[in-house]
């Protein structure tokens, strides 16, 4: 009588949820060393919020109800309705507002903050569209009056981010800048009513994705004249910021505010930033500057970075006019693009930095010595797991991308780079040449 087989379930992929293999999470924990570097060099603290949110914090600034993932228990009782319902949040802005309103007589303003978290959203999973993925935001609020440095030093700090990420030599990236004041205050001076502006807004904010020929059709299905469609067209495609004429107050308040943040810029590789008209962002929160970010030579891949100035995100929460300004790394989005074209170096399976051999089983406990006292001066150890033949322990660290092996029977080490092999101290051993991979004490 044969034996059942045991019942085994096959794992697979779930869609819209990535997973990566050792050595490309070793990159992206690069990234994130670099990021947080980079956000702490300019004042920014960080802070994390839970991965949930109440339902109504959530709702409170009118987004789609069809991109949130609300939480239940399995086994909730049906007539169970005490308990407040939860949802994954979507971004980490609203959860941002939430905070500081919640926080507010603890925080020190102006209250720089960078968040780098998993959000979640439903959408359909597409090319650099998940459904879990990493955002990593700076915002800075303050109370009554956010002065417009900030505006200008936002973009600063994601050119300095994103173009030393590792993998992305030879990107041109392209910071697309402009001022929601400018459009709305164009559409104010042509009498469009504010029903139309949410339309205009969002439709405007489609023709780096559409073309000016769709876009003109949406603007005239919202009722619009063509003469006013015109205007509004001649607006969004200018290139040309000091050609621009002011039209009301809101329209050159916009123009000079933008002209500051551009001023501020001019020390920017030429063409890293330049000033975009067509760019409103369609969320209505947000009032004045707004930034989006591109690959130059790809700009159908959509933002990789965005955000902008809001004047009340905090108003639901709190009595308090909180005007702020933030910006958001697409983290997962641009990182899954690098590492599907092959940009990363993906040799390191193993943060270590040295393979202490374990010749004989006697060698152990010299082995361990020698590793302690290396791990002291900052370098990360692994130890070989048993006593094997010295090829076999070459192997693995090869297989692994760890770059240098240690002997300590015979006192020495070894560069797997260069095959290069010699005495070494572990107090004062540092590598023979520079190493890309290799920590120096």
């Amino acid at each position: 009588m044969s034996k059942d087989k045991k019942s085994v379930y096959k794992p697979k992929a779930i869609s819209g949820y990535p997973e990566w293999l050792p050595e490309e999470r070793f990159v992206e924990q690069q990234w994130f060393d670099h990021i947080r570097k980079v956000f702490e060099s300019y004042g920014f603290c960080s802070i994390e919020t839970p991965s949930v949110e109440e339902l109504d914090v959530l709702r409170a600034k009118g987004e789609v109800d069809k991109e949130i993932y609300v939480l239940e228990r399995l086994h909730k009782e049906d007539d169970d309705d005490s308990e407040a319902r939860l949802a994954l949040h979507f971004d980490q802005t609203v959860p941002l507002a939430r905070y500081v309103a919640q926080h507010f007589n603890d925080l020190v303003f102006p209250f720089k903050r960078y968040q780098m978290q998993r959000v979640w959203r439903g959408e359909r999973p597409q090319a650099g569209r998940f459904r879990e993925f990493y955002q990593c935001d700076i915002d800075v609020i303050n109370v009554d009056a956010l002065p417009l440095h900030f505006d200008a030093e936002m973009p600063a700090i994601i050119w300095e981010t994103l173009s030393a990420l590792p993998g992305m030599a030879g990107e041109k990236i392209q910071l697309r800048i402009s001022n929601r004041k400018i459009l709305l205050g164009l559409l104010d001076a042509l009498g469009i009513s504010d029903e139309q502006k949410v339309d205009v807004t969002r439709t405007i904010d489609k023709i780096e994705k559409i073309g000016e020929d769709a876009v003109k059709k949406l603007l005239q299905e919202t009722g619009l004249s063509n003469s006013n469609i015109d205007e509004i067209l001649k607006l969004a495609t200018n290139k040309n910021l000091s050609s621009v004429e002011a039209k009301g107050e809101m329209m050159a308040e916009g123009l000079s505010e933008l002209q500051y943040v551009m001023d501020y810029l001019k020390d920017l590789p030429e063409g890293a930033a330049v000033a975009d008209l067509s760019i409103v962002r369609g969320l209505d929160y947000y009032t004045g500057t707004v930034y989006e970010t591109v690959f130059v030579e790809d700009p159908g891949y959509g933002s990789i970075c965005s955000g902008g100035r809001y004047d009340d995100l905090a108003g639901s929460y709190i009595n308090k006019a909180l005007p702020g300004v933030g910006i958001s790394i697409g983290f997962s989005r641009l990182f899954d693009r690098l590492r599907q074209q092959g940009k990363f170096d993906t040799s390191r399976k193993s943060p270590a930095d040295i393979l202490m051999t374990l010749p004989k089983e006697e060698d152990a406990e010299e082995a361990r010595k020698i590793a302690r006292i290396l791990r002291q001066r900052g370098f990360n150890v692994e130890m070989f797991h048993r006593a094997q033949k010295i090829q076999k322990q070459f192997t693995y660290a090869e297989k692994k991308g760890i770059p240098y092996v240690w002997l300590p029977d015979l006192g020495e080490v070894k560069s797997l780079a260069d095959r290069e092999q010699v005495k070494a101290d572990p107090q004062h051993w540092t590598p023979t040449k520079d190493s890309q991979n290799a920590k120096v004490a």
